[in-house]
């Protein structure tokens, strides 16, 4: 055979490589070993001395195998070199087995890209001593446009960007576990992660690719990482390098999936996201579901509002005549000897902690009011018990009784700058709203405060926490939606001495005529103030004026005209006296139990009723066994809420670890007025 049509054979393959392929790769291999191999694997008497080297030792060929021998591309999961061809020669057919083989041996390092259209050299003519004229042939190769590099990048960095994006695919496979990727799919798929369905088909596509992966050898794998992220680009080939990426990673390590969902959304999130679902995965819910079935808990998870007659009579610290008869018992009959029956009135207030109040007065005592102020409507609470009476506790304490407080804000003002991500839960906090009638009201209306130390709270000086900062800033009110700024203070101990000014400013004004609405909130007392008139531009309206003292609270200098917030909660309107029914412990403190967790005190009042749908039970009551799946009992508390019933014990709760105080009339030996702390 002679070289030419050797070659050509050779160019039949490169063609069908070329065309099979849209990425081919080079190798690592030594480029003068290639060439050695080259010249010595002819046949001996087939590459001899030809003047004064071998016949096949030429700089063309040389230069063709250097530059190109070690091309390779990849088909199937295997390596294809430019030397894989059949020729039925026995000087060529050696030559190419050993040139197949020794590339094989290599391993591939970067894509391959050329700056010029072809390696080689066709042919060239010599003309001999005795007048003849010799042509001789060469390696040729003319390559086809999508491995010319035309672009204003250099190869080197196009060579380097794609060397990045296997390394990072290889660490990526290698590094997140599938068990991470598929968790992730199904935080997507109940919508538990901000923006996650932008992810979900690329975190589908990246599951299948490990899988592939997973299932190959370590030589194939190093073949499919090039193949592959040569493929699918730089966002599945980066993938470990995005945020999710940092997600995948967080729970392949075994970060808290709670944690791990919030470091992502730290990354991705703004500031006031909240996420609409409990972080949960199917497969988290099939594992608790087994642990619940075996360990005899399923009865347990349905519950509904607690009745009087739930209650035993010796888990009472007080009830009324009409509470006694319901549970029945004579337990309440040494409380009642003795009273007096002539009470003294009352003018002076009493303070008294609820240790004492429970060891010297509560023993004496026939009937207890207690007022109902403002800052108590989040210490509304109800007391769960099971459907089943003799269903198995799932609690540290030994019985079925939970209890929840009032988790919704009734006020609108509070409601609106919650929604809008501010912080409602302060000891002093400024709230303004506009934008909420029926005109569109689109001006940019800006909440300020001029504190003691000579601070300046606005949109220019927002101030930190815990000294005063202003966490919403509406500069764009839109059509329809309701506009809040919001300044607060989340402690006392951080609040200066002196006067504090808190006033409206209009920054913009863009032809609204309505005016705004205020709240001034200390220590869960709620002022409402209201504007009608429209305001001007760069119109400064104060709100209110006061003196804030360490020991006495809040004066107020001036202000618009306000009125102490009357609101109604759970059928009980704020700042009216009310009959508790029963005083009881929460019930990780009945039986004589020495308590597990906080001791909360209930007062429970028969007109109040939870009209919303509690948790049946918290996550922080569980048994300790039953943690290991928490983020699905979380899911079951909400999931399986308590419905409202007009028989309830719900009343107002104290914690005994929380300052708090409330006001009671006291009847019994003497009618007192008192002011009873935790």
């Amino acid at each position: 055979m002679q070289f030419k049509d050797f070659r050509t054979i050779q160019q039949i393959h490169l063609n069908s490589m070329f065309k099979n392929n849209n990425i081919l790769f080079t190798t690592d291999i030594d480029k003068d070993t290639l060439w050695k191999t080259y010249l010595d694997s002819f046949p001996k008497g087939t590459n001899d001395i030809f003047r004064e080297r071998r016949e096949h030792d030429c700089s063309c060929c040389r230069h063709f195998i250097k530059q190109f021998g070690n091309v390779v591309s990849i088909e199937k999961g295997k390596m294809v070199t430019i030397w894989d061809f059949v020729v039925n020669d026995s000087t060529y057919n050696p030559v190419i087995t050993a040139l197949s083989k020794l590339v094989k041996t290599s391993n591939i390092c970067d894509i391959f890209t050329a700056n010029e259209s072809s390696f080689g050299t066709v042919s060239n003519m010599e003309q001999l001593e005795d007048g003849s004229v010799h042509t001789w042939y060469h390696f040729r190769v003319d390559l086809p446009n999508k491995f010319v590099n035309s672009s204003v990048t250099t190869s080197a960095t196009i060579i380097g960007r794609a060397r990045d994006v296997r390394n990072v695919f290889k660490r990526s496979l290698e590094e997140i576990s599938q068990d991470s990727i598929e968790t992730t799919l199904d935080l997507i798929a109940q919508k538990s992660l901000y923006k996650g369905e932008e992810w979900s088909s690329i975190l589908t596509q990246f599951l299948k690719l490990h899988k592939e992966y997973a299932a190959l050898t370590a030589k194939n794998k190093e073949l499919y990482c090039w193949s592959k992220s040569a493929e699918v680009g730089g966002t599945i080939g980066k993938i470990k390098n995005h945020s999710i990426g940092v997600l995948l990673t967080d729970i392949t390590i075994g970060i808290n999936l709670d944690k791990a969902v919030k470091r992502y959304e730290s990354i991705v999130a703004p500031t006031n996201y909240k996420r609409p679902k409990a972080i949960y995965t199917k497969k988290m819910i099939e594992t608790a579901k087994q642990t619940i079935t075996d360990m005899g808990f399923l009865e347990s998870l349905n519950r509904r509002h607690a009745v009087i007659e739930d209650i035993t009579i010796n888990n009472v610290l007080f009830a009324n005549k009409d509470a006694i008869k319901k549970m029945g018992g004579d337990v309440f009959d040494d409380m009642s000897k003795e009273i007096c029956a002539n009470p003294k009135s009352f003018k002076n207030v009493e303070k008294i902690s609820i240790e004492n109040f429970m060891k010297d007065v509560l023993p004496r005592t026939t009937s207890i009011e207690i007022l109902f102020e403002n800052k108590l409507v989040s210490n509304l609470m109800s007391l769960i018990a099971p459907k089943n009476k003799d269903s198995k506790s799932m609690f540290k304490w030994n019985n079925n009784f939970s209890w929840a407080y009032n988790g919704n804000i009734t006020d609108s003002i509070k409601e609106n700058v919650k929604s809008a991500g501010g912080a409602v839960d302060g000891f002093l906090r400024f709230s303004i709203q506009w934008n909420d009638e029926t005109d569109y009201n689109s001006n940019d209306f800006d909440a300020h405060c001029r504190t003691p130390d000579e601070r300046h709270i606005y949109y220019a000086n927002k101030g930190t926490n815990p000294f005063g900062v202003l966490d919403v800033d509406i500069i764009y009110p839109q059509e329809g939606k309701v506009a809040v700024e919001n300044i607060t203070w989340p402690e006392k101990k951080n609040l200066k001495e002196g006067i504090y000014k808190f006033y409206v400013n209009c920054y913009s004004y863009r032809g609204g005529k309505s005016g705004f609405k205020a709240q001034i909130e200390y220590n869960g007392q709620i002022y409402e103030y209201n504007y009608d008139s429209a305001l001007r531009q760069s119109e400064d309206v104060l709100v209110a004026e006061l003196r804030f003292n360490k020991e006495k609270g809040i004066t107020f200098i001036k202000s618009l005209d306000s009125q102490l917030s009357s609101r109604t909660a759970w059928n009980l309107k704020t700042n009216q006296l009310y009959p508790v029914s029963t005083l009881m412990y929460s019930p990780n403190y009945w039986d004589k139990q020495n308590g597990i967790g906080n001791r909360h005190y209930f007062f429970m009042i028969n007109d109040c009723i939870n009209s919303t749908a509690p948790n049946g039970f918290f996550n922080e009551f569980l048994k300790e066994e039953l943690m290991e799946h928490k983020k699905v009992f979380e899911m079951i508390g909400s999931k399986m809420s308590v419905k409202t019933s007009d028989n309830q014990l719900s009343g107002i709760g104290f914690s005994s670890t929380k300052r708090n105080s409330i006001m009671c009339k006291i009847k019994g030996h003497v009618d007192r007025m008192l002011e009873i702390t935790f």
